[in-house]
């Protein structure tokens, strides 16, 4: 429901930002460069990019491009020139041809840790434009405005507001009261470590009976690993495992993954479950719009969350340059991005379900038809996946 602005409500911008994370971040990057009036607020005093690694794939990279950040992020990732499905015995299952990829969009592909992408956005941002500490808990919307509501009791009024704040947004909890996290059926444990001993040069991903194990290089000589099993959510066995749990689960699994576990200390680990929103019907709701994980967070599976982040913020500005009315543009981003964002959520949930199988006879069922795949259609698969056209030309 919106309401009529209080009498002399002063406007304190233009834009208000909420979320600091990639989403929000390169949201505020793209709003610098034709210096509009904007304001980033997130919840966390300080900016580090918890977490660990993901992957940039071709189409994340071109969003970097059209932004003219792709060439210094090119320098703090570590390119994929490769990147298998194995079986549980190293096997390969699936192997795409990633230098094809990389030819027909002419953006390579990278892997990179959290906290340096999150660092090197944030460098980028004018420093009286991020307001830290700051975790909005509720919204007003107005005719011609929205009123932000922050935990410390202050507020904020914008002309239109960018909601960013993740998979657990609560502003998008009070808009859509339906759109609760959803729990894809499985837990994981990520970690980011030396990379010494291992010397592991290509980026894999293992799928087996007890689950799955997923690993990449990054720069500076580090490896980000993860490892996925079923279970219940909230696990609290789960919640309290150790490295030395994890290498009696996965000690069967081919190398180097034991080794990996072997190098890996308890507090390197982070644990949490996997889940994502039903796609929504709408992003846009008159003066406010959702992006990234807030208006379509997915599971892991394709390895596209912050690539879809950085193909929102690609695509609202170019419909911010076509359509000077906001809300106009508003309305043009979400229909560019509700089939795609749909699809993504969509295919990563079904790949999710399908690669956490844990029974022989389905498992052995999937592996025979992965390697009998015809490589022509995985790479039709990819190239649906990474074929996004971020300017609108009609």
């Amino acid at each position: 429901m919106k309401f009529p602005m209080p009498y002399a409500q002063t406007i304190d911008s233009e834009f208000a930002i909420v979320g600091g994370g990639v989403a929000g971040l390169a949201m505020a990057i793209a709003f610098q460069q034709p210096n509009r009036d904007f304001i980033l607020f997130e919840q966390a005093t300080e900016l580090k990019g918890i977490g660990a690694g993901f992957g940039l794939a071709a189409n994340a990279m071109r969003a970097l491009d059209l932004l003219g950040l792709r060439s210094e992020v090119e320098q703090i990732g570590y390119y994929l020139n490769s990147y298998h499905i194995l079986d549980a015995h190293g096997q390969l299952l699936v192997a795409p041809d990633t230098q094809a990829i990389s030819e027909k969009y002419q953006q390579q592909n990278f892997a990179i840790h959290r906290a340096d992408l999150h660092l090197f956005l944030l460098s980028k941002i004018e420093n009286q434009k991020l307001q830290l500490g700051k975790k909005a808990i509720r919204l007003v919307q107005h005719t011609d405005a929205v009123t932000l509501f922050f935990e410390d009791g202050t507020q904020h009024t914008s002309r239109f507001l960018i909601i960013a704040d993740g998979v657990k947004s609560p502003l998008r909890q009070q808009l859509i009261p339906a759109s609760a996290p959803r729990y894809s059926g499985y837990t994981c444990w990520r970690a980011t470590i030396d990379n010494a001993q291992i010397s592991l040069d290509k980026g894999t991903e293992t799928w087996g009976k007890l689950g799955r194990f997923g690993m990449t290089p990054l720069i500076h000589n580090r490896i980000y690993w993860y490892a996925c099993v079923n279970s219940t959510p909230n696990n609290l066995l789960y919640r309290d495992y150790t490295i030395n749990d994890l290498w009696r689960h996965f000690g069967s699994y081919h190398a180097p993954i034991p080794a990996i576990l072997r190098q890996t200390k308890d507090n390197d680990l982070i644990w949490n479950d996997i889940i994502d929103i039903q796609p929504l019907k709408h992003l846009a709701y008159d003066n406010i719009l959702l992006i990234g994980d807030a208006g379509h967070a997915t599971t892991p599976n394709m390895g596209q969350g912050a690539c879809q982040a950085l193909e929102d913020v690609a695509v609202l500005r170019d419909a911010l340059t076509l359509e000077k009315n906001v809300r106009r543009a508003f309305l043009s981003f979400e229909k560019r991005r509700l089939s795609r964002t749909k699809y993504i959520t969509d295919t990563s949930k079904r790949i999710g379900e399908i690669a956490q199988w844990d029974k022989s006879f389905p498992i052995a069922f999937r592996n025979r038809l992965m390697r009998l795949m015809p490589a022509r259609l995985a790479q039709k698969n990819l190239n649906k996946l990474l074929s996004v056209d971020f300017m609108k030309t009609t």
